[in-house]
């Protein structure tokens, strides 16, 4: 295989379950990504994990009067669970809590001590007389200094999304007991941004022309608004990663800081794993690789301003570290395609309300495909969408049922029916059976380069066309009726349409995995078209855990058109997708707020 892509995915906090936003956010346009590049043939590696150390752990581990471990883990096997039903196919996804992820941290702190862009400075930190203990930034909120919104963290205006300068912060309270925490002077790491503010925003520069606009203009607007300058990156945490110098006894690498490294100690954890310890190198120091991270508006500015920095900073210290006698320098992120939010019903989802759609509760009472369908045609790729339960239902019946299933089960069933089983023989090919199948072959690099690009509505819709098509070819030709004059010429235009519904299987699978591998068995291949998600239990000196990871042994999909030969033997086939009846919508609006 050749070109590496690493398929880089937001880490979720383990204090929540996911959510359709959520899903619609990140999750789901990575696992369509990473689909389609592996059917390309290239070395494509998926990873991401639970962020186990953020203070959304800790928040709530204080609220439940248990342990931010036991948190981390309910949660996790969570995220599991549903990756596995819904059919996001990480290559491994693991946690921040692991031995391997602390000692990447360590090293990527170390590097850039080493490299002299990190300092030490004493400086004023909200502390809790009350707790009698410094609190972590998400521990106090207020009013944002910027736009005014009353409810900013200390370290992030969520909506603004501006980084924030916590002394800065009007009317800050505690979450724990709404007190008001003052500032105490302690000394802390810092990563000197402003020493590498020049190389990010020429990192940015270069790839203004094929971002997404809402990623630059966030980011150099961040920039040239207001310059960049040493951000602390270790804090005085009980639950976290211990700094590695022997002057920080009783403080942690902030979350911010070390969660990003997570992308590069979960290749480095899928390497040793699978027994290749250096082949993360393929993906990090190969200048022929591109890295995406595929994340949510509101993390833009650690992915494509922190993150850069600190692989800038690190240089070939980090991989000189890792015992490479000939070290390389990091490969910088390729794309940063970040998605806008998802709303319910016309409001903002919000757990705290109870007002969201979440994964896992919705598969157990849909399909995944649907699912993934609508979030894919709706998905918040250049403004906010709103999720809304009357089109979930039209649409699964227009055009999943109506447009692509049905097309699907009624051909397959008309030629099992009336050619025993078999593909028929057609003959030779008339204009119109060649012109439809061409349409379709156009319709790989089509769809191909708008999945390249990450247009993943206009990808899909363009398959969904395709379809259409090929009803529009069946409504003509009326194998149905003609066979009962010109078996010949029915034969011509089934076989037509079976090849081009093989193809089309193929275009729909990174999108509709579960019902693409259904018709795959039912075309008669004996292997799938992607291969399938274990589960493993792995275990180091931090404890035992669960990890999500993808074998691909039994794959066989390839992009590229049918191949499908007259003679093959088909299966019977079923339906599809469920036609939904319109009372759901209602049923569903019932249970939002509860």
């Amino acid at each position: 295989m050749a070109d590496p892509v690493l398929v880089a995915v937001a880490w979720p906090y383990a204090n929540a379950p996911i959510h359709v936003g959520n899903l619609t956010g990140a999750y789901l346009p990575a696992d369509i990504f990473a689909r389609y590049q592996r059917l390309r043939g290239r070395d494509v590696l998926m990873v991401s994990g639970s962020d186990s150390h953020g203070t959304p752990i800790t928040v709530r581990a204080d609220a439940e009067g248990v342990t931010p471990l036991e948190v981390y883990t309910r949660y996790h096997e969570g995220f599991l669970e549903l990756f596995q039903k819904a059919g996001l196919n990480y290559d491994l996804f693991t946690s921040t809590h692991t031995e391997n992820h602390f000692d990447v941290a360590q090293k990527m702190f170390l590097a850039l001590k080493e490299t002299g862009f990190m300092y030490k400075e004493v400086q004023p930190q909200w502390y809790s007389s009350a707790q009698e203990k410094f609190l972590p930034d998400r521990y106090v909120e207020g009013t944002c200094y910027i736009c005014g919104y009353d409810n900013a963290r200390s370290d992030q205006c969520d909506k603004c999304g501006n980084l924030m300068e916590p002394g800065k912060l009007i009317n800050p309270r505690s979450k724990i007991d709404g007190s008001t925490p003052e500032l105490k002077d302690t000394e802390h790491y810092y990563l000197d941004l402003g020493k590498i503010q020049d190389k990010v925003v020429s990192f940015l520069e270069a790839r203004q022309h094929y971002w997404r606009p809402n990623v630059v203009k966030q980011s150099l607007g961040q920039i040239q608004a207001e310059a960049l300058r040493g951000r602390p990156i270790t804090r005085d945490l009980e639950w976290g990663i211990p700094v590695p110098v022997d002057d920080a006894d009783g403080k942690c690498l902030y979350v911010w800081f070390e969660a990003v490294i997570g992308y590069l100690s979960a290749t480095i954890e899928w390497s040793k794993a699978n027994g290749q310890a250096d082949a993360w190198r393929k993906w990090w120091t190969n200048p022929e690789a591109r890295t995406y991270y595929f994340i949510g508006k509101d993390n833009i500015p650690f992915h494509a301003i922190i993150w850069p920095a600190e692989l800038l900073g690190a240089q070939r210290k980090f991989d000189e570290l890792m015992g490479n006698p000939e070290p390389q320098g990091f490969v910088l992120p390729y794309d940063v395609p970040a998605n806008e939010f998802m709303n319910l019903e016309k409001q903002k989802i919000s757990g705290s309300r109870n007002w969201a759609v979440y994964g896992l509760d919705f598969l157990t009472r849909y399909d995944p495909d649907p699912l993934r369908y609508y979030l894919t045609v709706n998905m918040p790729e250049a403004k906010d969408t709103d999720w809304d339960w009357d089109e979930f239902v039209a649409r699964n019946n227009n055009e999943l049922v109506a447009t692509w299933g049905n097309l699907a089960n009624r051909v397959l069933s008309f030629a099992n029916k009336n050619w025993d089983g078999l593909v028929p023989d057609p003959g030779k090919l008339e204009a119109m059976d060649i012109e439809l199948l061409e349409t379709i072959e156009e319709g790989f690099h089509v769809v191909g380069e708008e999945i390249e690009s990450i247009h993943l509505r206009a990808a899909l819709a363009e398959t969904v066309r395709l379809a259409s098509e090929v009803n529009k070819y069946l409504d003509q030709t009326e194998p149905w009726k003609v066979i009962k004059t010109d078996k010949e010429a029915a034969a011509r235009s089934v076989y037509t349409a079976l090849k081009a519904i093989d193809s089309l299987k193929i275009l729909f699978s990174p999108f509709l995995p579960f019902t693409s591998e259904k018709l795959q068995s039912y075309f008669g291949y004996e292997t799938k078209i992607f291969g399938d998600q274990v589960v493993d239990q792995v275990a180091d000196n931090l404890g035992s855990r669960s990890v999500l990871r993808y074998d691909p042994s039994l794959a066989g999909g390839k992009w590229e058109s049918s191949q499908l030969a007259p003679g093959t033997k088909l299966n019977q086939p079923m339906p599809l997708f469920i036609k939904l009846e319109p009372t759901v919508a209602s049923e569903e609006r019932e249970r939002l707020g509860k």
